[in-house]
């Protein structure tokens, strides 16, 4: 299978209840209570320094809460191995590290890991998908430009098939016609069944892609506001 028009995922959903995380002096998240409903759209804004990285690296399984708990799709995480949450749950960083090699190694990395094989016709037809030209694939990934190196992280991402997105700024490294075809490509995402969670604080996000607008401050969540 591959994100063509058509495509339909599988519903998933994402769960957060009472997620706590602290630093010495500092309380970033103060019991956060988060539901990602299948085929969602939620952007998260708030401070400089408020959490919201942190709250993304721990729904993505990449940090560890303090307390608290995660459900995906009705499982709890910690019953699931950190390679098959990771497989299920997409996140792309701001500024992600791309892994030696070319373009096309990149986007075939997932499913090498998971023992199967990417035509390169559909690592192709992927990294076209992100905005990226095809001829990039045979590039080295670590010499790209910083909007370049998010694409291919979100082509070597749709690769895998994951039922959950979560992306940290997204469009930062971005001009305006790419974020465009970048916040399309979110849209048809969540249209196929994924939940998609967005850290944000552009305003041309928020209007592009619609959906619930959350603020974190305070180690809280809130309804609304600006991003």
């Amino acid at each position: 299978m591959s994100y063509l028009p058509g495509f339909r995922q599988m519903p998933a959903s994402l769960e957060a209840h009472r997620l706590r995380k602290s630093y010495p002096g500092r309380v970033l998240l103060d019991g956060i209570d988060l539901r990602l409903e299948p085929g969602s759209i939620t952007t998260l804004g708030g401070p400089s320094g408020g959490g919201k990285t942190t709250l993304l690296r721990i729904l993505g399984l990449l940090s560890e809460p303090d307390d608290g708990q995660l459900v995906l799709d009705g499982t709890d995480v910690r019953t699931l191995s950190p390679r098959t949450v990771r497989r299920r749950v997409a996140l792309v960083a701001q500024a992600p590290a791309m892994f030696e090699g070319t373009v096309l190694d990149n986007v075939c990395t997932g499913p090498r890991l998971a023992g199967e094989d990417l035509p390169e016709a559909s690592a192709r037809e992927l990294i076209v998908r992100a905005g990226l030209e095809p001829e990039l694939l045979g590039q080295d990934a670590r010499a790209l430009s910083g909007g370049e190196k998010l694409r291919v992280a979100v082509a070597r991402a749709m690769a895998v098939h994951p039922e959950v997105w979560l992306l940290d700024e997204p469009t930062a490294a971005l001009d305006a016609e790419r974020a465009d075809l970048l916040l399309a490509l979110l849209r048809e995402l969540a249209g196929a069944g994924a939940p998609v969670l967005v850290v944000t604080h552009d305003a041309r996000v928020l209007e592009g892609l619609g959906g619930r607008h959350l603020q974190l401050a305070g180690g809280r969540l809130g309804e609304g506001g600006a991003g």
